[in-house]
């Protein structure tokens, strides 16, 4: 009957230490599954600020640093230059910049109503200098996680035609 208990409580011990305590090892491609965040309804009326903005606010004095210290714009948007603009953006730009929200870079949608055309010139033209030397510039690189705006090396007409396409967004 003494070894009948002691074969029982050896056995309980092994089924015991073998159900818990221990976690499963996972393979390489494994992955926890989170349970779905439930979702609350808020009343909050706030604004949201456009995606620069809640950094630097909207400054059209700020020419920038680079080679354009002035351009007007014409009062009618120039329809072939805003179409070569279109092209140079999905071919240059898009692999950071979406049209109206955050992606790498800020949205490009409403740029000109919170930046001189002579900024954002200057920011396509000469990227490297601006985020060294620009206050907004280097504000927006500290939002944007200092992810730094590659210089694509394009040329005055290229940035020309980029702003006649964002005046059409």
């Amino acid at each position: 009957m003494k070894s009948i208990k002691i074969t029982f409580a050896a056995l309980s011990t092994i089924i015991l230490m073998s159900c818990g305590g221990k976690e499963e090892k996972k393979g390489k491609f494994q992955y926890d599954v989170q349970p779905e965040p439930t979702t609350t309804t808020t009343t909050d009326t706030t604004e949201i600020p456009d995606e620069d903005s809640a950094v630097a606010d909207v400054d059209m004095e700020n020419k920038g640093v680079g080679p354009i210290t002035s351009y007007t714009l014409e009062e009618e948007v120039n329809t072939e230059l805003a179409s070569k603009g279109e092209a140079v953006f999905k071919q240059m730009c898009t692999a950071c910049h979406k049209i109206d929200q955050k992606l790498i870079g800020p949205p490009v949608k409403g740029i000109l109503e919170r930046r001189s055309v002579e900024w954002v010139m200057n920011m396509i033209l000469n990227p490297d200098q601006m985020l060294n030397e620009d206050p907004i510039a280097m504000e927006l690189l500290k939002e944007h996680n200092n992810v730094r705006m590659l210089d694509q090396n394009l040329t005055e007409e290229d940035a020309k035609a980029l702003v006649e396409y964002f005046r059409t967004l």
